[in-house]
């Protein structure tokens, strides 16, 4: 059974920082595309960023201040958020395909759209709040 699991949410101050965890199981010995996507109640959900061990991909909104990690070892993915401002307030969730084989191609290929549509498994949501 795949579950991701997500921590670290919270309140902050605008031009402060959070860093969000997801960690994976259930994917064990499988090739998967990890994507971070937020929303907004009456908003469609958004793409945040996809990561891609050769260069991830992010919206442009985030590009320069949120950064995409991921611990192998762990089985863990993160997303580093800097300078925040009240626009980015959201429910934020991870999530992860399985990158199709035998060809297995890159992420930035496979979810580099940032469409939440190529993804099929979900984590429960983190809130994340920014005041002004």
């Amino acid at each position: 059974q795949v579950q991701l699991v997500e921590s670290g949410g919270g309140s902050v101050q605008a031009g402060g920082s959070l860093r969000l965890s997801c960690e994976v199981s259930g994917l064990t010995n499988k090739k998967y595309c990890m994507g971070w996507f937020r929303q907004v109640p009456g908003k469609d959900r958004e793409g945040v960023g996809v990561f891609d061990s050769d260069g991830s991909t992010y919206r442009d909104s985030v590009k320069g201040r949120f950064t995409i990690s991921q611990d192998n070892d762990k089985n863990t993915n993160y997303l580093q958020m800097n300078n925040l401002k009240p626009e980015d307030t959201a429910m934020y969730y991870c999530a992860a395909v399985v990158r199709p084989g035998p060809l297995f191609l890159k992420c930035s290929i496979v979810a580099g759209d940032l469409s939440p549509d190529v993804f099929d498994f979900w984590g429960q949501g983190t809130q994340v709040t920014v005041s002004s």
